[in-house]
């Protein structure tokens, strides 16, 4: 733990770092800087950090996470796309809580290119991800890192309604049925649009997703499984008959690997469990054979 009151980034904090910087927060990669010292303790509560915790944080900005996570866990890797913000990160984080800027690392890339991370494997990620990337980008870090137990995001509330919503649900989605592959998934909150610079147009979301502690049983590979997801939402008005058409070959095709897998073939996708996308997955392939 930091032993520092004033370690953690305050509004004042964040305009002097990024004037000197020379930063101004772009639209086009969705940067909005928290500026409240509660609200990133609150979300390091909220994801549950430990003392033992590996964390790999994507878009760390000025490093007002970074440094709430620093205070739990053992060791904080970075993910960071900017040049100028990569560049500065580590100096700060030297700064404000030296004595543990030895257990913080940096890796200056894009997180959707990245497909290893320094030191031991992470067990937990958390991040405030711009709503532009924030399912590719939650999404691929699941799939590359499955040492990841538990996941906390802060995302715009109307994609973390969209993550966390069950299956019947209006915005029951490709992101739900496809996040839900790898974890148990809810809302943990709400963020307002005040604490961060500049204050964003649209509210905030905490979303909490823990890994599967056992792989859904499929024979079905993971990419099976989620063409068929694609194909029903593809065309959400559609029933599943006629959405799948073209994944199965033909309409009848379809309406086989449905029936076999005790899925009716005028239902739509929005009703449909990633259980139950799995079963039809699997009849394809059977019916293939």
């Amino acid at each position: 733990m930091s032993n520092t009151p004033d370690a953690l980034l305050g509004p004042a904090d964040i305009r002097e770092l990024a004037a000197a910087l020379g930063v101004r927060p772009t639209k086009q990669r969705g940067q909005n800087f928290v500026i409240d010292a509660n609200t990133v303790r609150r979300i390091v509560r909220t994801a549950d950090v430990r003392p033992e915790d590996v964390v790999v944080e994507v878009g760390p900005g000025l490093g007002s996470l970074t440094l709430a996570l620093l205070e739990v866990a053992d060791r904080v890797v970075a993910v960071e796309i900017d040049d100028v913000l990569a560049g500065a990160l580590p100096a700060t984080i030297a700064d404000r809580m030296p004595e543990r800027a030895d257990r913080f690392a940096l890796v200056h890339s894009d997180a959707m290119q990245v497909t290893e991370l320094p030191g031991r494997p992470p067990t937990a990620l958390v991040a405030n991800l711009p709503y532009n990337v924030a399912v590719p980008v939650l999404l691929h870090m699941l799939e590359t890192f499955p040492t990841v137990e538990r996941t906390l995001v802060m995302v715009q509330s109307e994609v973390a309604d969209r993550l966390a919503a069950a299956p019947g649900s209006r915005v029951y989605g490709v992101p739900s049925v496809k996040a839900n592959w790898y974890a148990e998934v809810k809302r943990a909150g709400a963020i307002g649009r005040t604490v961060f610079w500049p204050a964003p147009n649209v509210d905030s979301g905490l979303v909490s997703l823990v890994r599967r502690t056992e792989p859904l049983k499929t024979t079905a590979s993971r990419r099976e499984v989620f063409a068929v997801v694609d194909a029903a939402f593809a065309q959400r008005r559609k029933t599943l008959r006629a959405a799948l058409a073209g994944w199965a070959g033909s309409a009848a095709a379809a309406e086989s690997a449905l029936v076999a897998a005790g899925v009716s073939p005028q239902a739509r996708g929005e009703a449909l469990t990633v259980e139950e996308f799995a079963r039809i997955a699997e009849n394809k392939e059977r019916g293939e054979q």
